[in-house]
């Protein structure tokens, strides 16, 4: 029997976890530790262009598979996947950030590469502490078993990102062996008089009030609880509206779906229905100047919040708060016990509004606009279409989507980091390999991580990317605009084809120069990105049949569209978020 190392155990573990991908930027603190894990045979490494889009493409794969990890070098790594680790954490997703670090030996003793040229190698350490749940450094081979553990066990009770940090000539020591999974995953479970308590207070103010709804935030899906959501909705039989980033948490197909409540920027009139409510059952909800327009449309009636651990409900004299009430829980109790009361749906469906779809253009080959490019992204949803909407305007475009029961949204609201939809997608396609991933992205967020196209060609994987240049970073123009918001023009359809294997590649073929002017070519088993442009309606009908017959790698289409053509939501949006920036200092 071989002996077991740190290495193993970390593989071990992932493997259990049934994280199969994990996401790597070599390094030489990490080489070692990368063939550990390239010896489990579970395990399918996959190489990032870069640490922000390793740590990001981890992120996408928690989001589908409910966990990622991505392992990096000390420091030159570290710092640059500490971005997407910020966005784990403001997103609430579970990512294991792991680190190769310097030999033990050399600790206070001499200056080493890809560090900051001083003796104290602890300041990583110190800064991933700032950024996730828990923060592990394992000194000594014996430390590893538990050290792991904790870090793991932390990041998934919380929902949060975890460090570990294995020196170089650690991950080949001797160590333990895991034990049952179930030290890492058993849940904690809720005070049952608490969740008691906490129901009986909400169902009693519930009661007391005319016109309750129900407003749904981000935090819900992260715990995994749409089910119990459905039921509790039903339950009640009010109006349910989800704020921006709960887009795709509640069937948009259901009797009781309401809209997005985006204050002035809110679909399908849910800002009028919340207007209307007494009190507002917030369920995972998450307030900031972006989701409340510049602070202008917080609700302002009484609410009960229920968040992910705790429940807070509003009292005649001072309010009531329930700690070590877990949402799930709470959610399938009050589904029990809730009185039934459909005011605001039945006025809600007096005014009713039809999903907006744009008509089609009459001239097929008149400029394109971004109107016509919704309507054919909304063409291409399907039940097992998950859409990616990144920063800009792209978010006002995918929220404005009608969602077939079964297609998923996803959205990086909290964090904002221009770019995140290319690595994201890329991680939740490796996750999820069944699904069709459409990403809707401007040309300045595709130039901030656009390499990681790279890699969808490299794994064959048919990513459907729809970039809208424009120009600039259309959302920073609406908030406060200036010659900084030009961007230099890309080649995008043609940049996304260079990404193929060459000739002489190690490839398993190469690209011939005709096939390529179509967007790729090759082999019948060799990856290729397709690159098109559209300028017309009619072009953009031509370029989105070709994605769907291309399964052999990603598709971008380029859609050049006029540089004032935005959402105009956007346009409303962004005044009011720049008010708020723009306050006078409190004196």
């Amino acid at each position: 029997m071989f002996s077991f190392t740190v290495g193993d155990y970390l593989a071990e573990r992932l493997s259990q976890l049934r994280i199969f991908h994990h996401f790597v930027v070599p390094g030489d603190y990490n080489l070692t530790l990368l063939d550990k894990l390239d010896a489990n045979a579970n395990l399918n490494e996959v190489g990032c262009t870069n640490e922000l889009n390793c740590a990001l493409a981890a992120e996408g794969y928690a989001r589908c598979h409910g966990i990622g990890v991505c392992i990096v070098t000390f420091s030159v790594g570290a710092f640059s996947a500490f971005n997407g680790i910020g966005s784990a954490y403001a997103e609430n997703l579970p990512v294991i950030l792991v680190s190769g670090a310097p030999n033990t030996n050399d600790t206070h003793r001499h200056l080493l590469h890809h560090t900051l040229g001083e003796h104290d190698f602890t300041y990583q350490y110190d800064m991933a502490k700032r950024i996730t749940c828990c923060a592990v450094q394992i000194r000594a081979a014996y430390q590893a078993p538990g050290l792991i553990d904790r870090a793991l066990r932390a990041s998934l009770l919380e929902r949060k990102p975890a460090y570990i940090e294995i020196p170089t000539n650690l991950a080949g020591e001797t160590c333990a062996r895991p034990g049952p999974l179930t030290a890492l995953t058993s849940p904690v479970p809720s005070d049952d008089d608490s969740v008691e308590a906490a129901v009986v207070w909400t169902s009693d103010f519930l009661d007391s009030k005319q016109k309750p709804i129900i407003l749904v935030g981000p935090k819900l899906q992260r715990v995994g609880a749409q089910r119990q959501l459905l039921c509790v909705a039903e339950q009640l039989g009010c109006a349910v509206v989800l704020q921006p980033a709960a887009k795709g948490s509640f069937p948009e197909d259901h009797a009781q779906y309401a809209g997005i409540f985006w204050g002035q920027v809110s679909t399908l009139a849910a800002d009028v229905v919340v207007n209307w409510a007494d009190v507002v059952l917030c369920i995972g909800t998450v307030f900031t100047d972006y989701s409340t327009v510049g602070w202008t449309n917080p609700p302002t009636i009484p609410q009960i919040v229920a968040d992910t651990t705790s429940v807070t409900v509003p009292g005649p004299g001072s309010a009531a708060h329930f700690s070590n009430v877990r949402l799930a829980e709470f959610l399938h109790r009050l589904a029990e016990s809730a009185s039934r009361n459909d005011r605001t749906i039945a006025e809600y469906n007096r005014l009713r509004v039809d999903p907006p779809l744009a008509p089609a253009t009459l001239d097929r080959q008149s400029p394109l606009t971004r109107c016509e490019v919704a309507r054919q992204v909304q063409a291409l949803l399907t039940p097992e279409t998950t859409v990616f909407a990144d920063t800009g305007d792209s978010w006002f475009n995918g929220i404005h989507l009608s969602l077939p029961h079964g297609a998923r949204f996803e959205i990086e609201m909290q964090w904002g980091h221009i770019g995140w939809s290319v690595p994201a997608a890329y991680g939740y396609a490796l996750a999820s390999p069944g699904r069709r991933i459409v990403v809707l992205i401007g040309d300045g967020a595709f130039q901030v991580t656009a390499q990681e196209v790279s890699q969808m060609v490299r794994s064959r994987t048919p990513v459907i990317l729809v970039l809208m240049n424009n120009g600039g970073y259309t959302i920073e123009v609406e908030i406060h605009d200036g010659p900084y918001n030009r961007i230099q023009n890309w080649d995008y359809a043609a940049l996304v084809q260079a990404f193929g294997p060459g000739p002489g590649s190690l490839e398993d073929t190469t690209v011939s120069g005709e096939d390529n002017m179509e967007g790729g070519g090759g082999g019948k088993e060799a990856g290729w990105a397709q690159g098109l442009r559209a300028r017309t309606a009619e072009e953009l009908a031509q370029a989105t049949q070709k994605a769907l017959e291309h399964q052999l790698g990603p598709t971008l289409i380029e859609c050049v569209l006029d540089r004032d053509d935005c959402n105009r939501e956007l346009i409303t949006w962004g005044h009011f978020v720049a008010v708020a920036n723009a306050r006078k200092p409190v004196t």
